[in-house]
């Protein structure tokens, strides 16, 4: 990351870091990189489970790095992204109130909690974003790759709702491919497998009308650059992930720079 000019990261999935929040705080300072925050799967429609304090421990991670947003996702309490639950009212409603009650607790300790809509978690497709965007008032992370993938434009989705995009996840992907997952001829990690990201500007979201809108609405929040891929072998030096990232940093600053 600091070879690519990068300065800031996510904490990234379990086990990239140090369990240890005062640990994981010196791997980041150790490196020059500054914390943004990090994406944490929650169970949030179940009655019978408070998710509170499994939030309330991985606060002390966020808080000790000085990491400003939790990005929540709406856990199906299944393994993977390949299967759905769907909701009845009482877990719709169950859901939205403890998004809320999760935002509040973020809040107290100085960390913003935003909601991911996410491939294979209960908040995934265009009706289930409309629902939360409804039922709520809960800031949402914009990823605009999952959202495509779900069957939401990601720029409409900025352009009608601009006060509710509180982080961005920024990723390309391939329509064609997307809508394979949709139509079940692949699953998730399949489609992942087959090439559905790609590097910025090499796939079909519109990340110059998305980077317009968001800006223009006045969104001072960070662009996180994710690139999801599945590896088979270690790449050698310069190829696999870190070239598709640097492709993707590249055209991101080309942009800002046409944007700015």
């Amino acid at each position: 990351m600091r070879q690519l000019g990068l300065t800031a990261t996510e904490f990234g999935p379990e086990g990239f870091l140090p369990v240890d929040p005062a640990d994981r705080a010196a791997v980041l300072r150790e490196n020059g990189l500054a914390a943004v925050g990090g994406f944490v799967p929650v169970v949030l429609h179940d009655p019978q489970r408070d998710p509170l304090p499994a939030l309330q421990s991985e606060l002390e991670a966020f808080t000790a790095a000085g990491a400003g947003v939790v990005v929540l996702s709406a856990d199906s309490g299944l393994t993977g992204y390949d299967e759905r639950v769907e909701l009845d009212e009482l877990g719709w409603t169950t859901l939205l109130t403890n998004l809320v009650r999760l935002r509040d607790a973020a809040a107290a300790v100085g960390v913003l909690a935003v909601l991911h809509p996410h491939v294979g978690t209960l908040v995934e497709s265009e009706d289930d974003v409309e629902r939360v965007l409804a039922g709520c008032d809960v800031g949402l992370c914009l990823d605009s790759g999952h959202l495509l993938i779900g069957g939401t434009d990601p720029v409409a989705l900025a352009q009608a709702h601009p006060e509710r995009i509180r982080h961005v996840h920024l990723k390309d992907v391939d329509a064609a491919t997307a809508q394979r997952v949709r139509r079940g001829e692949l699953t998730y990690y399949q489609a992942v497998q087959e090439g559905l990201y790609r590097p910025l500007g090499q796939g079909d979201v519109d990340v110059r009308s998305l980077l317009r809108s968001l800006l223009a609405a006045g969104y001072d929040g960070w662009f996180v650059l994710e690139q999801d891929t599945v590896l088979q072998l270690l790449p050698e030096d310069g190829e696999g992930p870190v070239a598709d990232a640097s492709a993707s940093a590249d055209h991101l600053r080309q942009l800002a720079a046409e944007l700015a």
